[in-house]
């Protein structure tokens, strides 16, 4: 086997390295996950992900999980309605019989993480490491810690997020704007915080649109609402527009105005106290972007791919990442490292081209005239 007997460095601690660090181990390499969570009880923001057949829960099944994940998963956490900015329903699963929200099993990143995490060996995942850099040292590299802590790792993958800092010694291609900027947030305790919005998201999910504008509701399993609000911005907005997002109060004035035209039902997501919130503007890589392949030094998830998420594929794509990375390197046919992570990066990079691309063409229909009437259209395969 290419990695027996070296040691193997996953970069980040999400789904997509936790994922690959379990079908390493289980090949019986040396792997340790350096997460820059200070520890495993860090609170997971960010909304439901639903997991896919090929992708998600193909990962889970290699990985021997897919029992754990049905023992964890949200029932009917999936299901949809559609609103307009006038908070009228259009599309409605919880009163359809034929609802397909258990195609796409929901999950909670918390459960999730965990899921990966306890079956993975004890100490795999280093906590309170994050990263700053590294130098080529020998074969491999030095790896460097904020908390001054240095490491060799004959293998280093980055699986440290849409802005990660292991990327730029892999490749300069540089992420474009996608014309949309989100705030995403969590109100906690909705129930009582947002009860209007919670009662509408009814548990599962909500999308409304208007006005080229979006916002996206998910019931979480801890009784929050995570939430993300979709506008058409310049790109340097979050720095331009003077808002001080730490400040509850500016960033309501600023939503009252920027979503005028939207019922005063939704100004419920940012009127309680109990609140977290972070402004978000959506990039992506080129659709035909590549780089040299290094043979000890790769990358996965959004650090190789990121995009918006308005068609539910980041996660998927980042587990999917992970055990086809793993395939390459646990393949006899490959002689060299270069050749297997070679053939897994081209792999990846055309699947990624593909997954962007229609992630772009969704988000920009779906910030544009007409979005409720093109998203009906695709729940029939008409678009």
């Amino acid at each position: 086997m290419l990695l027996y007997d070296k040691k193997i460095a996953i970069i980040g601690g999400g789904p997509g390295g936790l994922t690959l660090a379990n079908l390493l181990q289980q090949q019986g390499l040396d792997v340790q996950v350096y997460e820059r969570d200070y520890d495993k009880n860090a609170r997971v923001q960010g909304a439901t992900l639903d997991l896919h057949v090929g992708s998600g829960l193909e990962a889970l099944k290699r990985a021997g999980l897919l029992s754990a994940f049905y023992e964890n998963y949200r029932p009917n956490a999936g299901k949809l309605r559609v609103l307009d900015q006038n908070g009228l329903v259009h599309y409605d699963e919880h009163s359809s019989p034929d609802s397909v929200s258990e195609d796409r099993p929901e999950i909670d990143r918390g459960p999730l993480r965990k899921i990966l995490l306890d079956a993975l060996d004890a100490g795999t995942v280093v906590w309170n490491s994050h990263f700053q850099s590294l130098v080529k040292q020998d074969t491999g590299w030095l790896l460097n810690f904020e908390n001054g802590q240095s490491i060799y790792a004959d293998f280093v993958v980055a699986a440290d997020g849409a802005n990660s800092k292991i990327r730029p010694y892999i490749s300069d291609t540089k992420a474009l704007y996608s014309g949309v900027t989100i705030v995403e947030g969590n109100v906690y305790n909705a129930q009582e915080n947002a009860p209007q919005l919670y009662d509408l998201v009814n548990g599962g999910k909500l999308f409304a649109f208007g006005n080229t504008q979006s916002i996206i509701l998910s019931a979480k399993g801890d009784g929050s609402l995570s939430f993300y609000t979709g506008c058409r911005e310049a790109a340097h907005w979050t720095e331009s527009s003077g808002l001080d997002f730490g400040d509850k109060k500016q960033v309501l004035k600023w939503f009252k105005a920027a979503f005028a035209s939207w019922s005063p039902l939704w100004q419920e997501l940012f009127q309680s106290d109990s609140l977290w919130f972070v402004p978000r503007p959506q990039y992506h890589f080129p659709l035909d972007q590549t780089w040299p392949t290094l043979g000890t030094l790769t990358m996965i998830g959004d650090a190789a791919h990121r995009m918006p998420p308005y068609a539910g594929e980041g996660v998927n794509m980042a587990m999917q990442d992970a055990f086809e990375l793993a395939e390459s390197l646990c393949n006899s046919n490959f002689t060299s490292l270069d050749e297997a992570i070679s053939a897994f990066e081209r792999g990846m990079q055309k699947r990624a081209q593909e997954i962007t691309a229609m992630t772009l063409y969704q988000t920009e229909k779906l910030h544009a005239e007409g979005a409720i009437a093109h998203i009906l259209r695709v729940f029939k395969g008409e678009d």
